[in-house]
């Protein structure tokens, strides 16, 4: 499973509708939280998200409405008798910010957090997956990040297998594997019974970001883009100016990388009523896009 839940989806302040940004990946049961406005911990509680399998935060950028709900956060789960570390993962200031944050109040840590200070073209390699870290703009040190998966084993095709002779089981995983295996002295190659290796799942993170080349690179045939779509066209100047991203130059960016699905989200308080002129800009130039709303879930599957 790769779930996405949108715990907050507001630009800058929250409203009553929209928490600061926030965004959990559920992949295969690991927790990993794209920023954490203030108030994410109770947005987790609502969305029954969980707290025991987060594993790392990603900052994108030190503007408080991206990580003062880092430390409300980290004491619930130590109240929670969590033990195993956390991993912080950030731009320049991340190791000042975790030893402040460690040291707030007078409350001693059931965990230890770990700060990652990384840069643009940092790579963050897990068994199944690698997160990178890329340039963004927003006029201050600023990362979106990728989430790749490895690529995935061919399809195992078991009625060819037991035509060849192969009997169900350990012999099927060997094949599947890349391990040639004997029956009745006669060779089956993996390539016999096995597909193609599969692409796997990707994800974009911009931040808050103008649209840049670096980030449209990395973006490209994303199965799912999470831009800033702060503003409306008519607001460009102040877009600019602000270092945001209207809807349709989240749009434009989509389109150019060729991604499967957009998702705009730090919508300005301008739209708290009603987005639907974001969407309405966003739409002639790429049709498979929506309006994030906080405790949106979206699941992407596995490419065909």
């Amino acid at each position: 499973m790769l779930k996405i839940t949108f715990l907050g989806t507001g630009g800058t302040m929250p409203t009553t509708g929209r928490s600061p940004s926030a965004i959990m990946v559920n992949r295969k049961g690991e927790l990993l939280l794209f920023d954490c406005g203030e108030g994410t911990q109770r947005q987790m509680m609502k969305a029954k998200t969980g707290m025991v399998n987060l594993t790392s935060i990603f900052i994108t950028h030190f503007h408080g409405d991206h990580f003062l709900g880092i430390p409300g956060l980290i004491q619930t789960m130590s109240f929670q008798g969590r033990t195993e570390p956390l991993h912080i993962y950030g731009p320049s200031w991340t190791h000042q910010f975790v030893k402040m944050l460690t040291s707030l109040g007078y409350y001693k840590l059931s965990f230890p957090v770990k700060d990652h200070e990384i840069k643009p073209g940092d790579k963050i390699e897990r068994p199944e997956y690698t997160i990178h870290a890329v340039k963004t703009e927003h006029g201050i040190p600023c990362i979106g990040y990728v989430l790749e998966e490895n690529p995935l084993l061919g399809r195992f095709n078991r009625e060819r297998a037991i035509e060849l002779g192969v009997p169900p089981g350990p012999l099927f995983s060997k094949l599947h594997s890349g391990q040639s295996v004997f029956v009745a002295g006669n060779e089956i190659r993996p390539e016999q019974v096995v597909g193609k290796p599969r692409t796997g799942r990707k994800i974009v993170y911009t931040g808050d970001t103008r649209p840049c080349d670096a980030m449209m690179k990395m973006a490209k045939n994303a199965d799912l883009l999470i831009h800033d779509g702060t503003l409306t066209d008519d607001l460009q100047d102040w877009a600019i100016e602000s270092k945001h991203s209207t809807a349709k130059e989240a749009a434009t960016v989509a389109n150019a990388a060729q991604c499967k699905e957009l998702v705009l989200t730090h919508i300005s308080s301008r739209y708290s009523d009603d987005p639907s002129p974001l969407l309405n800009e966003a739409k002639p130039i790429f049709k498979n896009v929506s309006i994030a709303q906080d405790f949106m879930e979206i699941v992407v599957p596995y490419p065909d």
